[in-house]
């Protein structure tokens, strides 16, 4: 039988692709995107609250968790399809192109038809039935990093998707776990320039998730995007009491509003 050669040759390494496109938003670093909204929808009339103060303030991209992978079975899980038809509809009242997290194959038909962005989360970067199953739409894929990967892992996640047909993909830097017990994780800013010097793939940085922690959010969406980062993704409430979960590391329209204020 005739020997079976193992190469390596991975298509992320390619250079000078198209830009990935959001309706009418690019990820380019000319213009940092803005994604911000509820860790996960607690109401249908508090989402399309914030969703429209969100609009006024300027942001790109409302995001919202439907569905909640948590670490305990015990918390919170979101409000599942109802809190997606919740996003769908602030979509409808504000004209914001919406991003939500995908959990299972079984649930890509709806998302590819109603959210502009599919994200898929930490825990299932190594999903790769799913991330195959992803690779067969055209939608927008973002890819958060695991929470242990290296960029090699992270970087052959998103080859699965490639590989199966859709290069629409965004990396998102979300932090990763060190020996440090201080913050929830720790924010990786280095992914930036090395992801950039090895892939065509735009990034973004989540420091919502990496922090833990609201009072450190605003200073690391500067250094993030002082890094060549295409984007940041935030935590936002109106009210952080209607925060249901991830309350600390949730901010405020008002500091929202400073943040944007200091990248333009």
């Amino acid at each position: 039988m005739e020997e079976i050669k193992q190469t390596t040759n991975y298509l992320y390494s390619r250079k000078n692709m198209k830009p990935i496109q959001v309706g009418d938003l690019i990820f380019d670093s000319s213009k940092p995107i803005i994604i911000a909204g509820p860790c996960t929808i607690s109401s249908r009339d508090n989402l399309l609250e914030l969703a429209v103060e969100l609009k006024e303030i300027g942001i790109d991209i409302l995001r919202g968790g439907a569905y909640k992978p948590r670490t305990s079975p015990y918390s919170f899980q979101g409000l599942g399809d109802t809190g997606l038809n919740y996003l769908i509809e602030a979509k409808k009242v504000t004209g914001l192109p919406i991003i939500s997290e995908i959990m299972s194959v079984d649930q890509i038909e709806k998302y590819v038809e109603n959210v502009d962005v599919i994200q898929v989360g930490s825990r299932n970067m190594y999903n790769y039935e799913l991330l195959k199953a992803l690779g067969k739409t055209r939608k927008p894929i973002l890819l958060k990093r695991g929470f242990s990967s290296t960029y090699e892992e992270w970087l052959l996640s998103a080859e699965y998707i490639i590989k199966n047909g859709n290069d629409n993909i965004i990396l998102c830097e979300r932090g990763i776990r060190t020996f440090e017990t201080e913050t929830r994780n720790t924010l990786d800013l280095q992914a930036v320039p090395v992801i950039k010097s090895k892939s065509y793939l735009p990034i973004i940085v989540d420091p919502s998730h990496a922090s833990g922690q609201a009072y450190i959010v605003e200073p690391m969406c500067l250094a993030a995007i002082a890094s060549g980062a295409d984007g940041i993704m935030i935590e936002v409430e109106k009210n952080i009491s209607n925060a249901v979960c991830d309350k600390e590391q949730t901010i405020n329209l008002e500091t929202l509003k400073r943040i944007i204020s200091k990248i333009k």
